[in-house]
C-alpha cells in the first residue's frame, strides 16, 4: 500500500509549507476532510516515481498540559496512521523546551520517525543542527521548506526505510486477480450493513482476510460466476459481530481503499442529506479517476418531498459524478442491494474497455463537424486524430495544432460526446491533447522569401520595360 508521512511540529515551524512542497503535483489540498478531520489535511506527492500520502496536522504547543487537548488529538491521530513521522523544528529558533516534550511523546509512541530541520536558509546548517542531536531522535536532516533545498533528499533517504511497493500481503495479491469494489463513506451511512447485506445474498462465498496494517479489509467473494473483492474500512466483519454502532473513520484507510479499487461504492445517507464531507470524498474519488457507482442508503421512509430534495442536492453538489449510476437503496431492509452488482459489473467493464483508433477518430471527426473547435488569434484550432492512451478511467489522446489552447468547456464537450457515443457507463473519460510538430512550417516560410524575391525580379522587369 502506499507510505503515509505525517507532518508534526510546533506551530510555525514550516509543516504547512513542506505539505505544500511534498504535494507540488496534486496543488497541494486533496483532500480536507471538514468536521472529523477538520486539523488534519491530506495530499499526494510522488519522489522517483514512488507515490505517499502526506498528513498535514495542526501545531503542537509543546505543553504537557495540552498533549490531550483536541488539536493535539488530532495530531496524534495522524500519527498513529502514519508509517513515518516527519518532526520538524525550527532552525532559527533553536532548540526550545517544547520541541522536548514533543520529542519525548514521540519516542513513546514507537513511530519510525525523522527529525527535520527546517527553516536552515541563510544560515550555517552544521550549527544548526547541532543542538538537536540532544532530542535523541536520530540524526537530524536540514532543509529549507520555502525554497527546495535538501527536501527531496529527505523524502529519499525517508523512503528506503519503508517495505518496497512491490512488497504486498497476500491479501492484496488475491484481490489482484479480482474485481477490486471499495465501499467508501462518512461515519453511520450504513456502509457495515450495505456489505454484509452484500455478502449475505444466496450463491455467495466468502471469508474474512485482513489487508493492510491499517486494518482494511479484504473479502473475496463470488457472485454469479463473478469474482470479487470488496475493500472495507469500517472493520465491521463476521455477521455474529454485526451491531448498529457508530463506524470508525479512517481518512488514510478510505483513501487507501480507493487506490487500491477498480470500482468504488459511495454510499451516502439519505436522512441527513448531501454533506461537504460527502462531497469532499466524491471529489477525491474524481480526481483518482475511478470508476464509481453512487448508492443513496436509508431511502425507505422518506416522502416524496426528501426524495426529491435528496435528487437535488445529488445535482448540485456532485455534479462532477454526472457520469455515475445512482442508486437508492435501503442496506436494512435489503431493498435495492442486489441492483448494484450489475451497475458495478458495468462501470467497471467500462473503465477497462478497449477502444480502437478508428473509431475514436471518426467520433473525433464528426464532434468537431457538429461544433468546431474557437479561433485562437485568427486561427482556428485543428484536432486530426485520437487514439487510446489508458484504461481506468479511459484515456482518450487527441492530436492536433494549438491544443494547449483548447478551452476548459470545450474539453468537457469531447469528454461528455466520447463517453455517450462509446455508451460508457460509471467511469469518468480522460482527454489528453498533443501537438504535433508542424512539417510544412519551415517549407512555408522558405516559399515565402521565394516568392517575394519572385516579385521583386518582376518590379525590376517592368520598370526596365518602362
Amino acid at each position: 500500500m502506499i507510505p503515509v508521512i505525517a507532518l508534526v511540529g510546533r506551530p510555525n515551524v514550516g509543516k504547512s509549507t513542506l505539505f505544500n512542497r511534498l504535494t507540488r503535483t496534486r496543488d497541494a489540498l486533496v483532500a480536507d476532510v471538514p468536521g472529523l478531520t477538520r486539523d488534519r489535511k491530506y495530499g499526494d506527492g510522488k519522489v522517483d516515481g514512488r507515490p505517499f500520502i502526506v498528513i498535514d496536522t495542526g501545531g503542537l504547543s509543546g505543553e504537557k498540559e495540552d498533549l490531550d487537548s483536541l488539536m493535539a488529538q488530532q495530531s496524534w491521530q495522524a500519527v498513529r496512521e502514519a508509517d513515518l513521522v516527519f518532526y520538524l523544528v525550527d532552525g532559527r529558533d533553536g532548540l526550545t523546551s517544547g520541541d522536548e516534550v514533543i520529542a519525548e511523546a514521540l519516542r513513546r509512541t514507537g513511530k519510525l520517525q525523522t527529525l527535520v530541520v527546517n527553516k536552515t536558509d541563510g544560515i550555517d546548517p552544521d550549527a544548526a543542527l547541532a543542538e538537536f542531536h540532544a532530542l535523541g531522535l536520530g540524526a537530524p536532516q536540514a532543509i529549507s521548506a520555502t525554497q527546495g533545498r535538501g527536501v527531496e533528499q529527505l523524502l529519499t533517504r525517508a523512503l528506503e526505510q519503508l517495505p518496497p511497493a512491490e512488497a504486498i500481503s497476500e491479501a492484496e495479491q488475491t484481490a489482484a486477480d479480482t474485481l477490486r469494489v471499495a465501499v467508501v463513506g462518512r461515519p453511520n451511512v450504513g456502509k457495515s450493513t450495505l456489505i454484509n447485506r452484500m455478502l449475505g445474498e444466496e450463491r455467495v462465498l466468502a471469508f474474512d482476510r485482513p489487508g493492510t496494517t491499517r486494518d482494511s479489509i479484504f473479502i473475496p467473494f463470488e457472485r454469479d460466476a463473478v469474482a470479487y473483492t470488496l475493500i472495507d474500512t469500517a472493520g465491521v466483519r463476521r455477521k455474529a459481530r454485526v451491531k448498529e454502532v457508530i463506524e470508525k473513520f479512517s481518512v488514510i484507510k478510505t483513501l487507501q481503499a480507493i487506490d487500491a479499487a477498480n470500482v468504488v461504492i459511495l454510499v451516502l445517507d439519505a436522512q441527513s442529506g448531501i454533506s461537504e464531507q460527502d462531497a469532499t470524498l466524491a471529489g477525491y474519488i474524481a480526481e483518482k479517476g475511478r470508476a464509481v457507482v453512487i448508492a443513496v442508503n436509508k431511502w425507505d421512509g422518506l416522502d416524496s418531498h426528501a426524495r426529491e430534495q435528496i435528487r437535488t442536492q445529488l445535482e448540485l453538489k456532485l455534479p462532477f459524478l454526472g457520469f455515475a449510476s445512482t442508486l437508492f437503496i435501503s442496506a436494512l431492509h435489503g431493498s435495492g442491494v442486489g441492483e448494484l452488482f450489475p451497475l458495478v459489473n458495468a462501470a467497471h467493464a467500462s473503465a477497462m474497455r478497449e477502444l480502437s483508433t478508428p473509431e475514436l477518430t471518426n467520433i473525433l471527426e464528426r464532434a468537431v463537424h457538429a461544433h468546431q473547435p474557437p479561433l485562437v488569434r485568427g486561427r482556428r484550432i485543428k484536432l486530426r486524430y485520437a487514439h487510446q492512451g489508458g484504461r481506468n478511467p479511459p484515456v482518450i489522446v487527441i492530436h492536433g495544432n494549438q491544443t494547449e489552447r483548447v478551452p476548459e468547456t470545450y474539453r468537457r464537450y469531447l469528454e461528455n460526446t466520447f463517453r455517450t457515443t462509446l455508451k460508457l457507463s460509471g467511469t469518468p473519460v480522460r482527454i489528453e491533447f498533443r501537438t504535433g510538430r508542424n512539417p510544412y512550417q519551415g517549407r512555408r516560410n522558405k516559399l515565402t522569401a521565394r516568392q517575394a524575391s519572385r516579385k521583386r525580379r518582376l518590379m525590376k522587369h517592368v520598370k526596365g520595360r518602362r
